[in-house]
């Protein structure tokens, strides 16, 4: 069973972490001086990542660690051999959110023999013994809440008698949460699809042929236009199921170019995730129904607190030690909560949380 705890539960868990051990540079917290601390993150194209990246590197540089960070530009090659070059400098902590999890058996392999600590950065790395942790979200829910927003935004959730018609988007095959937002995602819409209120008229509701490479958004808009095309030239498509914003966008654009997006034929209620601030725009204007918004500044402090707990001999603490299954082991993990947004509570979640201004969202 998944556990969470509340916002309040977790900033007290940092707090109690930051809290332990002694004094480095008049922070607060215990710090292996000089070590050095490995980040590698999958893209920039994402700005959620560069925020990652970012408040790591802050973190850990205010507790005296040096600080390495890498982004992999969505390739898995150069992934690896970044953090080769990282095993191969030293670095006593790898904080990796993998391109493709299973692509780093060997490098990690190479790592765990110079007794280097993985921490599993929002992805789970599968197919390996050798990461230590893990600091993510509750992924099964992000699917859960996204599945849900279609079905209460459609009114079936509220008795309405359908049929609607809905496409399905998932995210890239190579990342394990990419599974874990669509199963959460059928569980609640499958009851409908089966009794024929929901309707795919593509046909394509098995995870394979609903993937999207890398997340990209020209590969999800394209994919969009040949849906309306070859289904929807003369049926209307009410709803789309996208795992992620920057997807969202991309699948809005194909609609519009399908002639959505008027008066006359509304766009369909989408779904999206990571409240990005392209997306944060599009739902203001009314185009994109809503996001799921999962506050990385919260992860980046759990990922953060890990990794000191390791480089200085204690055990991290974790509220999930059963559901992360990586093929070879059960990981460790955190888990953080994720919080449905569209207009009638961002004010509330982004900006008076300080996750952006209100200059930012225009």
């Amino acid at each position: 069973m998944r556990k969470t705890l509340s916002g309040l539960a977790a900033a007290g868990l940092l707090l109690s972490l930051a809290a332990c051990g002694g004094d480095s540079d008049n922070t607060g917290v215990k710090a292996n001086m000089g070590a050095t601390v490995g980040i590698s993150m999958p893209t920039k194209v994402s700005t959620r990542w560069v925020a990652d990246g970012d408040n790591m590197v802050n973190q850990f540089t205010a507790m005296g660690y040096k600080v390495q960070l890498e982004y992999a530009d969505n390739k898995v090659d150069a992934q690896v051999a970044q953090v080769q070059k990282m095993v191969d400098h030293g670095d006593k902590l790898l904080v990796i959110s993998a391109v493709d999890g299973a692509s780093m058996t060997d490098v990690l392999s190479k790592a765990a023999k110079k007794d280097v600590k993985v921490i599993a950065y929002d992805r789970l790395l599968t197919k390996t013994p050798d990461v230590d942790y893990q600091a993510t979200f509750d992924n099964h829910k992000v699917g859960v809440m996204q599945g849900q927003l279609l079905l209460d935004r459609l009114g079936l959730s509220q008795g309405a008698k359908g049929p609607f018609n809905i496409e399905l988007f998932a995210g890239s095959k190579t990342d394990a949460n990419a599974l874990s937002f669509y199963q959460g995602s059928m569980e609640v819409l499958q009851p409908y699809l089966d009794s024929g209120k929901l309707i795919v008229r593509s046909g394509q509701t098995e995870f394979d042929p609903v993937t999207t490479d890398k997340y990209d958004a020209g590969v999800a808009q394209a994919r969009m236009k040949r849906l309306l095309k070859t289904y929807y030239q003369t049926e209307r498509l009410d709803a789309v199921l996208s795992p992620y914003d920057g997807m969202t966008i991309g699948i809005i654009k194909g609609l519009t170019a399908g002639g959505y997006g008027t008066k006359a034929k509304p766009l369909p209620i989408t779904s999206g995730q990571d409240a990005e601030l392209a997306s944060m725009k599009s739902i203001l204007r009314g185009q994109q129904t809503a996001t799921i918004y999962k506050d990385t500044r919260e992860l980046a402090k759990v990922a953060v607190q890990m990794g000191n707990a390791l480089l200085t001999g204690s055990k991290p603490i974790v509220n999930d030690t059963t559901t992360f299954d990586n093929g070879v082991k059960k990981v460790p993990t955190y888990l953080l909560y994720p919080v449905a947004v569209d207009k009638t509570n961002y004010q509330t979640l982004l900006i008076d949380g300080g996750y952006y201004t209100k200059e930012q969202l225009g």
